[in-house]
């Protein structure tokens, strides 16, 4: 299904919000050294952590190459205490971890509980790193499975550079949709479009730069969140001297102008950065923006720095069903991403 007589909006299809219940979790499992030079061994403890706190109030499905990977990803999952039941693997081999970009963008029809897969087009964040070819059929091998049809854009879209209220919204950043190293035959209004139909919202709002260290030019996912239909939360830098400091300034007043269809002026939440995390001297994106949003627990990304308790009260103001908890992501952030980055929801219907 590819063509615009055949749309996911026109047939009633619309991507849920975060916080919308979950049927399942996805994940790539972890494998690619490149990602993680020199370290990839020191992550499996704190994402089997956060694995076990989300398969509390959901499945989580993991993508794994063959039997020997998840026959590896048992043994850790076992010795962090994770609830086996609760698990799923799915022998789809990929090429990275990070699902939130090549994973299926699932949409539902609220009135029919029909649920459909987009399969954006996948280039590695502009094709930075290669190959990137199994990452990019993820979503069509997991939409046959299940039986689910699937719509072809045919453009590349990440599932981090889009966030979403529920309600006909979508904000994204300039950086990452407008670089020319996705789709460079797209211009704004173009893509506008694109992502009014096969994502089934009404509105796009834009923000500018993303933050320092982010190779994905600028995922909104590391700066500005939803955590209701008409509040953010979004980053902020307390230290004028720190590079950060007058891009999410910019991106704060952007914000501070914005209002919603039904006209609401969009409700701001200032959240801390972190202190730095360079690692061999490279400033690594590390943001509390990067939670994920489950059925049980909103978890967070943790730092070992001071801010850390600040943000996770200011987050846990924010979800008052949802216990909200920290979990140290140091080392997997030298992967230049977190715990939002990695995974990817299915909606229940």
């Amino acid at each position: 299904m590819n063509n615009f007589e055949n749309l996911p909006a026109k047939a009633g299809f619309v991507f849920p919000a975060e916080w919308a219940p979950h049927m399942a979790t996805w994940l790539s499992w972890p494998h690619k050294e490149a990602s993680w030079p020199g370290k990839i061994d020191t992550i499996y403890g704190k994402y089997c952590e956060f694995i076990k706190e989300v398969s509390v109030g959901e499945l989580v499905r993991i993508n794994v190459a063959d039997a020997t990977m998840e026959r590896f990803a048992t043994q850790h999952l076992q010795a962090a205490g994770v609830n086996l039941d609760r698990i799923q693997f799915y022998h789809f081999p990929t090429n990275d971890a990070w699902c939130r970009d090549h994973g299926p963008a699932f949409l539902i029809d609220p009135q029919t509980k029909q649920k459909v897969v987009v399969d954006w087009g996948y280039n590695a964040w502009g094709g930075k790193y290669p190959p990137f070819d199994l990452d990019d059929v993820i979503p069509t091998r997991i939409a046959q499975e299940f039986g689910l049809p699937v719509f072809y854009p045919g453009i590349v879209m990440e599932g981090g550079s889009v966030e979403f209220n529920g309600k006909g919204t979508v904000l994204t950043t300039t950086a990452c949709l407008l670089n020319p190293n996705r789709n460079p035959h797209l211009n704004q209004q173009q893509i506008e479009a694109y992502l009014q139909n096969y994502y089934g919202v009404k509105q796009v709002l834009w923000l500018g730069d993303g933050i320092i260290g982010d190779d994905t030019d600028g995922h909104i996912d590391d700066i500005t969140r939803f955590v209701n239909e008409d509040t953010v939360v979004t980053v902020v830098e307390e230290n004028k001297n720190d590079e950060n400091y007058h891009i999410l300034q910019d991106n704060l007043k952007e914000l501070n102008t914005m209002r919603l269809l039904n006209g609401k002026q969009l409700n701001v939440i200032e959240l801390p950065m972190p202190t730095p995390v360079i690692y061999e001297d490279q400033p690594l994106p590390a943001s509390y923006a990067n939670f994920y949003i489950s059925n049980a627990a909103v978890v967070v990304p943790t730092y070992r720095c001071a801010n850390d308790d600040k943000a996770l009260q200011i987050l846990q103001n924010c979800f008052a069903d949802r216990k909200v908890v920290g979990v140290d992501s140091t080392d997997i952030i030298w992967g230049l991403g977190s715990f939002h980055c990695l995974s990817q929801q299915e909606p229940a219907v």
